[in-house]
């Protein structure tokens, strides 16, 4: 087992974003030769090579880079423990961290958690929501790194537990003057014949379309690829093209920017989100009421019975 120190790791990680020992020595306030002799004694430590020197910095080698990786995530991890410290030493008594999509924080979910902490019993509870991918979700779930994840339901969700969440539903976002924008529902083979605004290739919705087209032996046309709902929006209301775009996320904005929204009528185009998080038993008793709390609040009440 290497013995690391976190100093070590943070300069190595300097050096290699800017490449140069130099520039980061001068971002840390530290010699270029302490950096280097701290360099020598982590790649003693670890046995490799990691980083090759050259006339105009360093070159990052393949055991470089996995120690990278591993660098940047002990670090994201230490610098949590150090807030998660400072907060409790605050008087912030239960803390919990939430790992969620983009579609599902563009939803309820921060509407939820706010509802969560207007509770005078959890006055003393804080959240941390941070957005992740459906597949970082479940990895940082595995890996420890938050205790609750919401997220798509047809995630690869195994050896976790789960509790229903709300869910969304997809429609075809368009200009006012885009031919499709005269229907008032349309199935997603019917966009394929117009570009589109998509979201990037690693996204749930992006993986889900792609998969649609697929299987109807079609291909979909992007015209612009951005990284957030409100950028596809913008796109559209340019008349770059139409987006796939959560219902509940378009609609509020569709005024706005003078779009129209038409909701698709493909089975799969409704989703579900799940509650996520490894053993409901080992969950903290604020994580604990965070979970009851989502989940009820995506379950509809059923009606009372009337009085005979």
């Amino acid at each position: 087992m290497y013995d690391l120190d976190l100093t070590t790791l943070r300069l190595f990680v300097a050096v290699c974003e800017t490449r140069n020992i130099a520039r980061a020595a001068e971002q840390h306030h530290i010699v270029a030769s302490a950096i280097s002799k701290r360099l020598a004694q982590l790649e003693d430590t670890v046995g490799n090579l990691l980083l090759e020197r050259n006339r105009r910095g360093v070159v990052v080698t393949g055991a470089g880079e996995i120690l990278l990786a591993h660098a940047r995530a002990m670090l994201a991890n230490a610098d949590r423990v150090s807030r998660d410290m400072a907060a409790y030493g605050k008087g912030i008594k239960g803390q919990v961290r939430v790992l969620a999509t983009v579609s599902s924080i563009a939803g309820y979910l921060p509407d939820d958690i706010a509802a969560f902490l207007q509770v005078p019993a959890h006055r003393d509870i804080r959240i941390d929501i941070e957005e992740a991918l459906s597949r970082e979700v479940v990895s940082g779930l595995r890996e420890g790194l938050a205790p609750i994840g919401v997220c798509w339901d047809a995630a690869d969700l195994e050896g976790l537990q789960t509790r229903p969440y709300r869910g969304d539903h997809l429609a075809i976002i368009a200009s006012p003057s885009h031919p499709i924008a005269r229907r008032k529902r349309c199935a997603f083979e019917d966009t394929l014949d117009h570009d589109h605004v998509g979201l990037p290739a690693n996204t749930a919705v992006h993986t889900m379309l792609a998969r649609a087209a697929a299987i109807i032996g079609r291909t979909i046309s992007y015209r612009a690829v951005v990284t957030t709902f409100d950028a596809s929006l913008r796109c559209v209301r340019a008349n770059l093209g139409i987006a796939v775009v959560p219902r509940e996320v378009a609609e509020p904005m569709a005024s706005t920017y003078g779009l129209v929204v038409l909701p698709l009528t493909d089975k799969w185009a409704q989703r579900s989100f799940a509650i996520c998080f490894h053993d409901e038993k080992r969950l903290s008793p604020a994580a604990k009421l965070l979970v009851e709390h989502l989940h009820a609040a995506a379950t509809p009440r059923r009606a009372r019975p009337s009085p005979a």
